[in-house]
Order: structure tokens, then sequence, then C-alpha cells
């Protein structure tokens, strides 16, 4: 943890989402729904594009109340906010602290997710929580996998809830799936879920209290659904997988536990699937892969004493250590000159782990474990994932096999068992060991897991790389809990070599179909000939029926099929001679007095040959009569040749020698020819090899850039959305107020208006884009040239102007302000203020009629406040003994006092405006 991070910002769990095409309304979704003081942080990383400017943070921030950010190089993650991963930039926490590294494509797909996801389970263990959303390809299946392996939580959205269902579906095939929900309903289940923890955290109960019954219980209720009994495995990986079930169903304690297995039964396959967490991929621990490389398989080849080698990998989970080991194989074999033929049986004791592997297709995301140029070699892309070639899915048998309980594998040459051991007790390693040694040829190889060791069962083997954990067995072993012991590799062999036989008839048909013909044989035998055969072009004997004796006796050494070595010496000749001419003319041939020695009694014989019609697809077939000679009768449907043995050697040997001069004549061009195109196919497979390669890692990149620009899409979609709405809010806004708005560029051209502006311009809506001086008006101003001293002097100007019709406007233009030093074009405002010009005109009135009223009335009048007159007239003044005359309405002019007694003489003086106190 950062150490910089203050305790009361440090998170309690850590939430990794990973999101692609369509994973904006994911993630608005989520964000919506989730709590803004929940105690946790998220961490975002999305596939986008590094052309665009990614808009998350804006996007994102108006749907939460927590803290977003972009995250940067070494920034500490604090609870209650949200971090997005940068564009072109790998995303890893360690200790707490985001580290930033730029990447780098290397002919591999881009997949951010996986990388966040597994820096993730190995930073916080327990306390990871990964989320996948919306997304294409299969990104983030081997993060989910490193979370489940350290003991977090994962949880996927559903697949008919997301806008693209890739990244989903590829998530929950893998079985590892906690919980698969609706973006809206997952911050409910993980705040659950981290609730129940955190309680279990403050009350001391983190850890179940072993219980050694209802252990005990759930171990009986597992062997009798799956047959496996897991009663001397590891009790702290038992008691974790355990733990995290209670975790997930909130359930307090093992006794509850134990009712809700009953309950609900399909909890019970998910422990068990809990317990048999696979976590392997392709060249996992690379240095072992390396070691065994250079130096241990090809000396494993070189030491073979026969052609043939039996490999054996226990526990192959989904297969990708076995293929991991096939293709290593194959390419050892390509540089060793020996001819050898590999085959390697893959165990586990999960089958639908095995029926995974037998299929051995895999997620796009395996092209990141694989070493460069071996994607292409030995893997066919097929609907978004990569299948095994068919080549290295033949060298693979995979088969359910319990470890603990079935017989081993005998007379193997290469065992791989590699962390399988660390989830054992020490009593069931020291016996998996014992089987292995007893499996294994003396010389052969074991490779464990690198965090394994032998324990007292090394003295059987000795090391070879202590670092890999490579190991040769130095005797045969012997059974220690076996009554008897027999091999699994002949029936597993048995058990799928049907899964490879090519499509065609049906062994009951085929057989059924030689009965037929063997009866005919012998039926023809026993009626017309002493002996019948049928052979083919290769001169093999295909049938034979009748008494052999005499004429057919197999050779001396090793057996061979061909008949002409077969024969007896007398008949060996005529047989070849006769039997090349049926071939190559395909007319019937018959020699007769053909001299046989049969125990040392002189017997002639006829020989007769027909050739036979094939089935499709095999040799051509020839029949073979052979009868004693009684007459001279001639063959209705073949020449009848009396044999010599002289003349018919000296032509067989000129038919030979011929023969063997034509063919080598042919073999010599087949040769040249050969070499020839065998050259040009290797070029040609190479440029493919590397073509393919080329348009393999286009394709990744095409993928990725089409899911970079879904979210791009999906960010500018959001912002166009919003700016709609602004704009819809500001035309309404600006309707509502009747206010006549005009807005011209910096070419007086029109841009936009608002209704009321058609009083006063002649204006219609197709009228935007055309120049300001082409639109007449009803102004008495000149309101172009006012626009152009505006634009010109970049001040505003404001005046009151009147219409043709009467009407009067508040006019103002003003330039169209961009920032504070720039701005483009005008806008023009005009205030209708007809209605207050009226009001001043009958105002205006009224003081005059006030006046004439003053100064007509015989009486004084007056207008006081408290007790001073504000408005006095003439005559008042005249009464109250002042001079002066009557002040307009509504202005104070109060009288003088007068300065003479005369009337006269105070009518001449005028009263001055102010205030004056009555007497």
């Amino acid at each position: 943890m950062a150490s910089n991070v203050r305790k009361d910002k440090m998170p309690s769990y850590y939430i990794g989402i990973g999101a692609s095409a369509g994973g904006l309304e994911a993630l608005d979704t989520f964000f919506t729904h989730m709590p803004p003081d929940s105690g946790l942080a998220f961490v975002v990383v999305q596939h986008l594009s590094p052309d665009h400017k990614s808009l998350m943070v804006e996007l994102l921030s108006k749907r939460t109340s927590m803290t977003v950010k972009r995250a940067e190089e070494g920034m500490p993650v604090e609870a209650n906010t949200v971090y997005l991963i940068p564009p072109k930039k790998e995303l890893k926490i360690f200790h707490g602290k985001l580290l930033l590294n730029d990447f780098e494509q290397h002919h591999m797909p881009n997949l951010p997710i996986d990388t966040f996801l597994r820096s993730l389970a190995d930073d916080q263990a327990e306390r990871s929580v990964g989320i996948i959303l919306s997304g294409t390809g299969s990104d983030g299946v081997r993060g989910i996998r490193a979370i489940k392996e350290a003991g977090g939580m994962v949880l996927v959205q559903t697949e008919d809830s997301a806008r693209f269902d890739g990244m989903p579906k590829a998530a929950i095939n893998t079985g590892l799936v906690d919980i698969a929900l609706a973006p809206e309903d997952m911050p409910a289940k993980l705040m659950s879920f981290i609730n129940h923890t955190l309680t279990d955290d403050r009350r001391g109960k983190r850890d179940v209290v072993p219980d050694e019954d209802s252990i005990a219980r759930i171990f009986s209720m597992l062997r009798d659904q799956n047959k496996v009994d897991f009663t001397y495995y590891k009790p702290s990986t038992v008691m974790r997988r355990i733990q995290r079930r209670l975790t997930v169903n909130q359930l307090p304690n093992l006794q509850e536990y134990v009712e809700y297995l009953k309950t609900y039964p399909g909890e019970l396959s998910t422990l068990y699937r809990e317990l048999l967490i696979g976590v392997t991929s392709f060249f996992r621990d690379k240095d072992v892969y390396e070691a065994l490389q250079e130096n241990w398989l090809p000396d494993l080849v070189n030491r073979a004493e026969s052609s043939d080698l039996r490999f054996w990998v226990a526990g192959c989970s989904t297969g990708e250590e076995a293929y991991s080991l096939a293709i290593l194989v194959q390419e050892v074999l390509r540089s060793a000159e020996k001819p050898v033929n590999v085959k390697i049986f893959a165990t586990d004791i999960d089958r639908d782990a095995i029926l995974t592997a037998g299929n051995g297709v895999y997620p796009e995301s395996i092209a990141a474990d694989l070493p460069s140029g071996l994607l292409s070699k030995y893997f066919v892309r097929r609907d978004g994932h990569y299948q095994v070639d068919r080549a290295t899915r033949e060298m693979v048998i995979f088969a359910q096999h319990n470890l603990i309980k079935d017989p081993p594998f005998t007379n193997i040459d290469f065992i791989s068992c590699r962390n399988l051991l660390i989830y054992l007790q020490p009593v069931l390693q020291e016996k998996v060991i014992e089987h292995f040694a007893f499996s294994l040829k003396p010389g052969g190889v074991l490779v464990l897991g690198t965090s394994e060791t032998m324990g007292e069962a090394g003295s059987d083997f000795e090391t070879l790389n202590h670092k890999c954990k490579i190991f040769r067995s130095r005797h045969k072993g012997r059974p220690t809990s076996f009554s008897s012991l027999q091999s699994l590799g002949a029936p597993q062999i048995a058990a799928h070599a049907g899964e490879f036989r090519p499509n065609g008839r049906s062994g009951a048909a085929m057989r059924a179909e030689e009965r037929i013909q063997e009866k005919l044989l012998q039926k023809m035998a026993a009626e017309f000939s002493a002996l019948a055969a049928v052979v083919n072009e290769e001169l093999e004997l295909v049938h034979l029926a009748g008494e052999a004796e005499g004429y057919f006796r197999p050779p001396a050494g090793k057996q061979v099929n061909d008949i002409t070595k077969m024969a007896m010496r007398e008949l060996s000749i005529p047989l070849a001679t006769s039997l090349q001419r049926v071939f190559s003319s395909g007319e019937p041939v018959k020699y007769s007095n053909i001299r046989l020695d049969l125990h040392g009694r002189q017997k002639v014989i006829e020989l007769s040959i027909h050739p036979l019609s094939s089935s499709p697809g095999q040799l051509d077939l020839a029949a073979i009569f052979i009868n004693d000679q009684k007459t001279d009768e001639e063959c209705d449907d073949c020449e009848v040749v009396r044999f010599d043995i002289n003349e018919e050697a000296d032509q067989r040997i000129k038919d030979l020698e011929q023969e063997l001069q034509f063919k080598s004549e042919n073999l010599q061009a087949t040769v040249e020819e050969l070499e020839t195109s065998n050259e040009e196919l290797q070029a040609t497979n190479e440029e493919l090899l590397a073509s393919n390669e080329e348009l393999q890692s286009t394709n990744e990149e095409l993928q990725s850039v089409n899911e970079e620009l879904h979210t791009v899409n999906a960010e500018y979609q959001s912002k166009i959305l919003e700016l709609t709405e602004m704009t819809n809010d500001l035309d309404n806004l600006m309707a509502a107020t009747h206010i006549a708005t005009l807005f011209v560029d910096d070419n007086l051209e029109i841009r936009k208006f608002t209704p009321e502006a058609k009083r006063i311009f002649r204006l219609v809506k197709n009228d935007i884009g055309r120049p300001f001086t082409h639109i007449s008006h009803a102004l008495q101003a000149d309101p172009y040239s006012i626009a152009e001293k505006v634009l010109s002097s970049g001040e505003s100007w404001q005046d009151e102007v009147r219409t043709t019709e009467g009407d009067w406007f508040y006019m103002r233009v003003l330039p169209y302000r961009i920032d504070s030093s720039e701005s483009s074009g005008l806008v023009m405002t005009l205030v209708d203020i007809s209605r207050l010009k009226q009001a001043e005109g009958a105002l205006s009135k009224s003081k005059a009629r006030m006046e004439s009223i003053y100064e007509a009335a015989p009486v004084g009048l007056g207008l006081v406040e408290g007790r001073t007159f504000v408005e006095v007239s003439s005559t008042t003044c005249s009464m109250l003994g002042r001079s002066g005359r009557s002040s307009p309405v509504g202005k104070q002019a109060p009288c003088m006092p007068r300065k003479t007694s005369s009337t006269a003489s105070a009518r001449s003086v005028p009263c001055r405006r102010r205030r004056t106190a009555l007497p």
C-alpha cells in the first residue's frame, strides 16, 4: 500500500473494470447506481484510440459525484475515486500506485484489461475485484483467471444486456465468474459483498472457524456427486475456497452453508469448480520451456532406444500446457536428425476441462502468451478464436484420470506435473511422486512446478535444473499402493482412436463385405481351382483361398507380403511375369506346362491370372488361379502359352532390366523435380507464413482499431446528445424571450436568428448563409452600415430605432466574442419598446393637462408632503403672500416670500423651486 495515502483515504477494495466497444453505456449505468461514498477505488480500463482525445473524464463526471481522474505515473489510488487509463498506455498497479508504460504493438493484440487485472491480482490479492463489461474479443479472460487464483471476486455483465457480448461471453465460458448481472444491478450486489466482508473483519470473523463435522459433510457431498475426495487436499486452500463461497452467498458459518448446499444443488457444482480452478496458460514460466528446448528434450530424443516416445502431462486442466509441450516437441524434432514419433497423454480429474482441452479452441488473448511465430504456425483462426491445428491435436490424447486413485501410465519417457502438488498434503504428494517414479523409464524426465519440491521421495530422482525443477529418474520405481498395475495408455488410445478415424463406411459394413468375398473365393477354389489368390498392383497378397501348401511359403527373415517372394522357386518367375503383363495390359494371361517339385514328385500345373476392377481409392487387383494341368484345352478369353522356363527367364530378366532402367531414369528426373519443387514450396511456404503473420497482425490491429473507434464513437455520441440538448435549450430560451436576435459572421452572412426577428427583417429558414445586406428590413435606420461599423471597430453600438410601421425598438449591435481577446461576427438584438414610448407620450400629455389645470383654477392648488409644498400654483402663492408662478407638474417649485407689500410687486417676483414649510 502506498505510504503517502492517508489511512482514511485507503480503499477497502480495488475494483478493476474492463470495457471495450459499447462499454460507455454500461459504465454510465454502473456509476449512476454506485454510491459515491462506498470506500472503494475504481480503475476503468478501455480500448482507446491512440489518435483521438478521450472524453471519458468529462462524460463520467456527469454520472457520479466521485472524483474522476485520468491516471498518471505514480499516482496513489484513493477511495471514492475513479481512475481512467489514458490513450497509448498500459496501466498497472504496484503497492497501491498506478504505473504507466507506453504500449508497443510487437505483432500482438492490445490487451490492456488483462495487463491491469493481472497486476491487480498480484498487488491486492483478495482485495481485488474484476468487472467485465460490454466489448468484443476476449480481453480480460486471463485477468479474471489471475484474480480468481488470488482469491478475488469476478462480476460480468450479462450477455443479453451488453451491446457487444464478446468479452462477457468469453469470461462466462471460463467458468470462473462469480456473478453475471446487468450493469444497473452490479453496484448493489458489489456493496452487499463488500459490506458482508467488512462486517466480518470488524467482528474478527474473517476466517471461518473450521467445523470438522461440517467439512466432512461437504467433502462427502462432493465425493457423492463428483467422485472426488478432497479430504487430503491442503486445508488452507480448501478453506479459502469455501470462505469465498460463504462470502459470495453471505452466509455466516459452515453449518448454514451445508444447509444451503442441500437446498441449492447447483452451489455444489460451483464449489467443485472453485476447488479445481485450473490456473494455466501457454508456455507458463518461459524459463522452464527454454531449458527443456535447449537441453533436456533434445537429449531425450537422441537417447531414445526406439522410434516412439511417450509423454504424460498430469493435471493438464484445459490443455494449454499439453499443447505447449506438443509445440515444443515439434520444434525440437525439426532440428533433430532422428525421426521419432511422440505421443502425449494429458489427464485431469475435471471432465469439463478435458472436453475443453480436446477441442483445442482458445480465446484471442493467448497471442500474448505465445512466442513470436508460433501463433500462425500451430493455430488456425476461427470465429474470433484460435484452434490448435490438427497435427498438434493428434499428438495429444486427453483422458479423465484421478492421479490419486487410478493406476498410473507405464513406460513413460517424460512427465510434466506443474502446480498441482502445492494443493495436496504431504502424504498425497509422496504418493504421487512414487507413482511418477513407477511410470518413468530409467533416465526419464520429470518436470514439477517452480514452487514445488520432491520431498522425501526425491531419492528416486536426480536434479537436472534446480531452478526450473527438472529431474531425471534414477531407476524404475515400484508401486506401493496398488495390488496390480496396468497401463492406461492402450485403453485410452483405443478410446480416442475413433476421434481421428476418417469418414467412410463403418467397420461392421466393411467386415460384412469381406466375409462375402471370402466365401465367394472359397467356393470358387473348391469348385474350379485348387488354389485362388487376390493380389494388388504392389504384388501384395490380399486374399488366399484353397490349399497353399506346395505353392507358397513365408520366406525366412523379415516377413513380407510380396506374393512373388512367397511363391516356390519354380512358380515365382511365371507368376511375376504374368502379373506384370496383366497389370500393364489389362488382359488375362494363362500359362501351362509349369512344372513343380512337390515333395520329390513332379507336378504340372496351369496358371491363370485375370484382372479385377477395384473400389475407388484402392490399388488395382488381380485374381490368380492355379490348377493341375489335365488337358491342353484352350482358354476361352485368354491366350494359353506353354511355359518354357529358360525362355521366360531370359524374357523376365530383360523385362526387369528395362523396367529398372526406366524406373531409374524416372526416379532421377522425379528427384530433381522434387528438389526443385521442394525449394519452391519451401520458399512459398515461408512467404505464406510471413504473409499470414502480417495479415494476422493487421487483422488484430484492425479489430483493436474497430473497438477503439466504437469507444470514440460512443463518447462523441454522448457529447453530441449533450450539445443537442444544449442547442434545444438555447433555442427555446431565445424564442421565449421574444427578443429579435440576429447572428452574422465575419462576412456579414446570416448564421442564426430568432422567430421574433422576422417582424423586422424579411427572413425565412433558407436565408441562413445568405449575406445580411440581401435581406430587406422595416427599420428607418441603416442596420448594414451600423453592422459594418461595429465589425471594423470592435466596439458595441446601441440606440433607439423606429420602423416604418411606427414601432420602436432598442437596438444593440455587439461583437460575437470567442474569448476575451477574439471575436467572430456580430450579434444584433432589438428589444421592442413601443409600449414604453406610448407610455411616455401619455405621460407628457398628462403633465400638460395638469399644468393648464393649475393655472386656470380660480383657487389655490398645491401638493404637500409632510409640512412642505411640493407643487403650488401661482394663485396659491398670491394667497399666501408670496410671489411666483406654478411649477411644472412633478417638479418642486415652492414660492418665495414677498419683497414688497404691493400685490403687483409680489406677483412680479417668481417663486423659487424649493421646499417651503407651512406657516
